[in-house]
């Protein structure tokens, strides 16, 4: 017959698992949050673009915050339209989070 008192390092598993159903700790203002989503979008076109835009620049160059700017005016220089348009929806995310362009 099981014992009616719980395991202690069950009753912290179930304590610190009822955390992840609930809203997230992280406090991020709707500026923060975009200034993200445009790295992140900045990241992932610099990728898929890297050998008809960034050749020039090192493959593996991690881009970050300070590099968006960067990302978004070589991709309107030297991309195609597709990436003028890619560009044009990262800037208007970079800006509306509070960032700047060149």
């Amino acid at each position: 017959m099981k014992d009616s008192h719980q395991d202690p390092v069950k009753a912290y598993l179930k304590e610190i698992g009822a955390k992840g159903g609930r809203k997230s700790r992280r406090k991020l203002d709707p500026a923060q949050a975009r200034r993200m989503v445009a790295v992140r979008e900045a990241r992932r076109a610099f990728r898929d673009h890297y050998p008809s835009i960034f050749w020039s620049a090192p493959e593996n160059m991690q881009v970050n915050e300070a590099l968006v700017p960067y990302v978004i005016d070589e991709m309107k220089r030297e991309g195609n339209r597709e990436a003028y348009l890619r560009a044009g929806r990262i800037q208007r995310l970079w800006k509306s989070g509070g960032g700047t362009c060149l």
